[in-house]
Parts: C-alpha cells; structure tokens; sequence
C-alpha cells in the first residue's frame, strides 16, 4: 500500500478552529430555543418526535464538513516514485591477467593466482554500468571472453581462470598487452582501459611490450600495470611431483617494474607494486576510483490526489444538513 503524503500539511493548523465552531453551535442552539416554564411536563413526555431527537446531529453534519475540507485543503495524495539510470559515458575494460606457472606462488594467499581472482570478481560488482572483457596469456596470448555487459559471464569466466598445458609456459606481457589492445581498439566508448597483471619479466612472444605500449596509446587506451609479488624471496613451484602435485621452493622474485611504469606511463595510466592480498585490493579500489562512469538518474514522481473524496463527503453533508434544516426540520428553527 502507498504511503499518503500532504502537499500543505499547515493546513492542519485549522483543526485547532473545531473545539471552538463546536462551541459556538451550542451556544446557538440554546440562544434559538425558547424557554416555556409550566408546573408540569408529564402530558408531553410522549409526544417528543424521533426528528426532534435528531435535530442536534445537524451540526454534526456541519462538524464532519468542516473538517473534511480542511484533510482535503492539506491536499493528501500518494507518490509512486521510478528510478531510471543512464550511463552518459560508459568505460570499456579489459582485463589482462598472467596465467603463467608462477602465478602459483604463495606470497599471496593461498596463491597469487586465487587472489586475484577473488579480488577481479569484486572489482567487476563494483563496475555494473561499464563492459568488461578478459584477456589471459603466458608465453602466448587469447581472449577469454570479448568485452561484454553480461557480469554473469565475466564473472563464470573469471571463477574458471587456471594454470593449465593451453598456453607454453613463460611470461609474454607484449603478447598480453596487444591481445587486449586488439579487443579494444574498435570500442567506441567514451574511455578505453586495461588492466595489465603480471608477476615476472617479459621472456616470451613475439611483440615487444614497448610496441604494444605505443599501439595502446595510438588508439587512446589508457593501461594501468600491476605487478605482483612480494619483495625478496617466495614459494614457487619449480616441477610436478608423481601424484600431479606441485613441488614448491623458495625463489627470488623477479619482477620487471621499470617496464611496466613505461608502459603505464606511456599511456596516461599508473603503475602499482601488489606485495600481499591487503595491497592487491587496495591497487584495485584505487582504480576503480580512478575510472569512474558517469551516470545520469532521473526520477519520475507519479502523484495520485486524494482530496477529491473529501470535497465530496463535505459537499453532502453540507447538502444534507441544508436541506433538513429547511424542508424537514423548519419548524423547529
């Protein structure tokens, strides 16, 4: 049930006039009744009609009017409000995550691959209006999924993400950067970014990042690079044991930042060095404020007037007690 509101609830102010229009009609109706003295009343007892019995709810019947147009004086009415958003420059992104056998290591937990997967999927809840695509690579590069507006999919997409034999092991950040380059440089939205995730050096593939950087920035995409991993030392895996399961030993991490502040660089975007779970979320809490989607909401406010039934009822009761008062009961006036 909708909620009634009053435009002009001040009018309630006149209510504070009924005690006082009670009144008066009292004292009107005892100013209008002549006073008879008589030794006794005993041979008109049963000659009192039922309509001079009702008389007095004629001013009732003025009461209940006065009182009805004063609800619909604060003229009541209820509101059906509808919201409508409307993206006036939307962002197209594509994110471009390191799938490579070091993704394994534990520096981050339980690994940098399950936490950046984790912290992906709530970055993409907290972009409804943009599309978002994803793009994965090791030595060689392919598109996981295009650039789309269906957050299901990217998020199924993004749960399925693993170390798999799909692509040669080894680290092609120049193949990543221009496979995501490729997805967006047909876009015609208002701003075009990339994610660039890696967590070692470029040692594969067959386009340098510095070439990818400047196709980027030919086509006015901005790329924003995280490189993940710890400083100093961490659990890496280094081969497979009989049972399928990794074997991990403490190694250096290697990471190339001074290539991936060019490239962020180079395209108007930041570099970010994620060195635990805590810093991943943050790096992607601060993109996300810094790519913001502009949105336009309008509110439609559908109002119902209610004061018509109130008009009404005090119209009749007016009618009526005008109407007694000078057919039925005029001869007690």
């Amino acid at each position: 049930m909708d909620k009634i509101t009053f435009l002009n609830p001040e009018f309630f102010w006149l209510f504070l006039l009924i005690p006082i229009a009670i009144a008066w009609l009292f004292w009107k109706r005892n100013q209008q009744s002549a006073t008879l003295k008589m030794s006794s009343l005993q041979g008109f007892k049963s000659s009192e009609s039922l309509l001079a019995k009702l008389k007095p709810f004629l001013g009732i019947f003025r009461i209940l009017a006065l009182s009805s147009l004063i609800i619909a004086l604060a003229r009541p009415r209820t509101v059906d409000v509808s919201n409508k958003t409307k993206t006036t420059k939307g962002i197209d992104i594509v994110m471009s995550i390191d799938v490579s056998g070091s993704m394994l290591a534990r520096d981050l937990k339980p690994d940098r691959m399950q936490a950046l997967k984790k912290l992906a999927a709530e970055f993409v809840n907290e972009r409804p209006n943009d599309r978002i695509g994803i793009v994965l690579y090791a030595s060689e590069a392919y598109t996981k999924i295009p650039v789309t507006s269906d957050k299901a999919i990217i998020l199924e997409a993004i749960k399925s993400i693993k170390y798999d034999n799909v692509l040669v092991d080894g680290t092609g950040i120049g193949m990543g950067l221009a496979t995501a380059v490729n997805r967006l440089k047909d876009s015609k939205a208002k701003s075009k970014v990339i994610i660039l995730m890696t967590d070692g050096v470029n040692n594969a593939g067959f386009i340098e990042p510095d070439t990818a950087a400047d196709i980027a920035k030919q086509y006015g995409i901005k790329v924003y690079t995280i490189g993940i991993g710890t400083n100093g030392m961490a659990e890496f895996p280094y081969a497979i044991a009989p049972n399928g399961q990794f074997l991990f030993r403490m190694m250096k991490v290697e990471i190339d930042e001074q290539m991936m502040k060019t490239i962020a660089n180079k395209t108007g975007g930041k570099y970010f060095r994620a060195t635990s779970n805590e810093k991943l979320a943050s790096i992607y809490n601060e993109i996300n404020k810094l790519e913001t989607t502009e949105i336009e909401e309008l509110k439609f406010y559908d109002y119902d007037e209610k004061f018509r039934p109130f008009v009404i009822f005090a119209g009749l009761l007016l009618l009526l007690e005008v109407g007694l008062r000078n057919t039925v009961y005029r001869s007690f006036i």
